[in-house]
């Protein structure tokens, strides 16, 4: 594959962005520390320059994911001139990013706001059309939804106000809320386990909890129905490679929990106690520590005891990814439009990293689903690569060291009076260079 960029693109610095960036960066970012950029090319081999404005890419074999992966999301390109020789990881232009989009970086006020302003050298003529750009940092949703009734926000992704309010956005003249954007992110709710350790590294353990879990009532619960209940780790929304009735299925049913519970020997004690866990949830907001409350009720029906912990990003992600020190979490997933971006760094065994969150944490580590995973890395066609992760899907039921809770539906919120967003199927991260505010 030739890349050919774009001529007269420069860093904030005004340092040229060239091939040489992007080699780098594939080098020794995307396949060091990034998440999933192992497995999307996993059929590369090298990365080769021959003029500045050149990027080639030599496979082994056909690839179907690569192009689907190669966007500022999710590989990010890092100016080779401020980076290299450095640790990346603590590199201080991290925290005072230096890029080649419409708006670069002002300033960082930590539990505040970030403030971006208009790149007057942008490549693109004339834009962006804004002056600056703030991103505000307000903890709490409610005053999320009273910062947007005020008109002192415009815009917020990701489900930025709490699904209690949405029914009120709705009916807002002022706010318009869009459900659109979000089709490539492929969102989920997930719960995963740690099968290093017990109880958790009993299959039959993890199956009585997907049983014990009533997942259409955690959605009509949690999500007032926007959520769908998960049947795989591939979204039913993404069609051309969801294996569909052949997955194997976790009915709720307590009484099939139970029996797969004193199969595994875990009796109860007088008080109707089984065993007690821990269940960590990802601090992205209030919704998460809804749905690790409601499955602490569902796992007491059961006999296990579970604590809810909470904690910051930054400690959640030491605890899962760097120490390993967890039972059971619930947490988000994206599938990035494809399996082999979205669930190879949940089960395939290269992907256990230290340190890197959103990979392997459950330290899930099967032959047979490897054997796959690389069938697939290695499949001589599209229709070929489809088949086998659908086959990937039926073995991650099978095994269930990590299962979809819910698909989620994502929204966004923005003023009556943002105009030029993008509506496309990524367009929740898109640039922001055609947008404008009506008077």
């Amino acid at each position: 594959m030739t890349f050919h960029l774009r001529d007269g693109v420069r860093w904030d610095d005004g340092h040229p962005f060239t091939a040489a960036d992007v080699q780098y960066t594939y080098e020794n970012v995307w396949m060091k520390i990034h998440p999933r950029a192992r497995a999307t090319f996993a059929a590369v081999e090298a990365v080769e320059t021959p003029d500045p404005l050149t990027v080639r890419f030599k496979l082994r074999n056909p690839s179907g994911v690569i192009l689907g992966a190669l966007n500022a999301v999710e590989l990010t390109v890092l100016p080779k001139h401020l980076y290299e020789g450095t640790d990346v990881l603590r590199n201080p232009y991290n925290g005072a990013p230096v890029g080649t989009g419409p708006f670069r970086f002002k300033e960082w006020v930590r539990g505040d706001r970030v403030v971006l302003e208009r790149n007057p050298d942008y490549w693109d003529a004339g834009k962006p059309y804004l002056d600056k750009l703030v991103y505000r940092v307000i903890p709490d949703a409610t005053a999320r939804f009273a910062a947007f009734k005020a008109g002192e926000v415009q815009l917020g992704m990701l489900s930025p106000i709490s699904i209690n309010d949405l029914e009120a956005a709705q009916d807002d003249e002022s706010i318009n809320v869009e459900f659109s954007g979000y089709g490539w992110l492929a969102s989920a709710v997930v719960a995963e386990f740690n099968v290093r350790r017990p109880p958790f590294n009993d299959l039959r353990v993890r199956r009585a909890v997907a049983h014990a879990i009533d997942l259409n009532a955690l959605s009509k619960v949690t999500a007032k129905g926007l959520g769908r209940p998960g049947t795989s780790p591939v979204l039913s929304t993404q069609t051309a490679f969801y294996a569909g009735d052949s997955l194997p299925k976790y009915p709720f049913d307590r009484s099939i929990s139970e029996a797969l519970l004193d199969e595994a020997g875990l009796n109860k004690d007088a008080g109707g106690v089984r065993f007690a866990i821990a269940l960590d949830w990802l601090p992205f907001g209030e919704n998460f520590q809804r749905y690790g409350e409601f499955i602490r009720q569902s796992l007491k029906r059961v006999g296990i005891e579970v604590t809810l912990r909470n904690q910051d990003l930054s400690q959640f992600f030491n605890r899962v990814y760097s120490q390993n020190e967890f039972d059971l979490i619930v947490s988000h997933r994206a599938g990035f439009g494809d399996p082999q971006i979205g669930i190879d760094r949940i089960f395939w065994s290269k992907a256990i990293l230290k340190d890197v969150p959103w990979s392997n944490a459950s330290g899930y580590s099967s032959p047979t689903m490897d054997a796959l995973i690389e069938a697939a890395h290695d499949a001589p066609n599209e229709a070929e690569r489809v088949e086998l992760y659908k086959k990937v899907q039926i073995q991650a039921q099978t095994d269930i060291p990590h299962f979809t809770l819910l698909e989620n539906r994502q929204y966004t919120i923005a003023s009556s009076r943002a105009r030029g967003l993008s509506t496309g199927s990524n367009s929740a991260y898109d640039s922001l260079k055609d947008a404008w505010l009506a008077s």
